[in-house]
């Protein structure tokens, strides 16, 4: 089984801000999979489905950002998920607008929602797919930026990226399947 969590914030003063592009990116996985995000657990929305053959778990921790290990962990647990079989998928402005990385386990960096994460799984060595959400233009500060609405000029370019999180995760679910 595994559990694909995408980091965010909820409400819609959030919705479509650099920082909800994990949970965004869920979305439309979810969607091309016909997963409803309709249960309500672990301080999360969640679905259950298929993908590539393998159970899937989708979770939006509904935690805020900076504390998003506290709703990945206790999913992780409850369904007794091996942290190789745990992909995150959350911005990072450490990447270019339009790209995408995969890594299979590492730190942080400056991400704070990772940060909790790795605090509440008590360790670094699971999946994640980072979207490019930089770099942070001149004279903006960090966090007025994250939660800034992605401008309608990049929306597009966004979009891509987001088909290419999702490939990322289909590949990564049918590595280990």
């Amino acid at each position: 089984m595994y559990l694909v969590a995408g980091l965010g914030n909820i409400g819609d003063k959030y919705a479509y801000t650099w920082h909800n592009l994990g949970f965004l990116a869920v979305e439309m996985l979810a969607d091309k999979h016909g997963i409803t995000l309709d249960k309500s657990k672990f301080n999360g929305v969640y679905g259950k489905g298929k993908i590539n053959g393998e159970d899937v778990i989708i979770l939006k921790p509904s935690t805020f950002m900076n504390n998003s290990g506290l709703s990945i962990a206790p999913a992780a647990s409850f369904f007794k998920i091996d942290p190789s079989n745990i992909i995150v998928v959350y911005d990072d402005i450490d990447i270019k607008v339009g790209t995408i990385r995969v890594r299979e386990k590492g730190s942080a960096g400056t991400h704070n929602g990772m940060k909790s994460v790795i605090k509440f799984m008590g360790t670094q060595d699971f999946p994640r797919v980072r979207i490019g959400s930089g770099p942070v233009p001149e004279k903006w500060n960090l966090i007025d930026y994250v939660l800034a609405d992605i401008p309608k000029d990049q929306r597009e370019t966004v979009y891509h990226s987001f088909e290419d999180a999702v490939k990322a995760i289909e590949e990564l679910i049918g590595e280990n399947g």
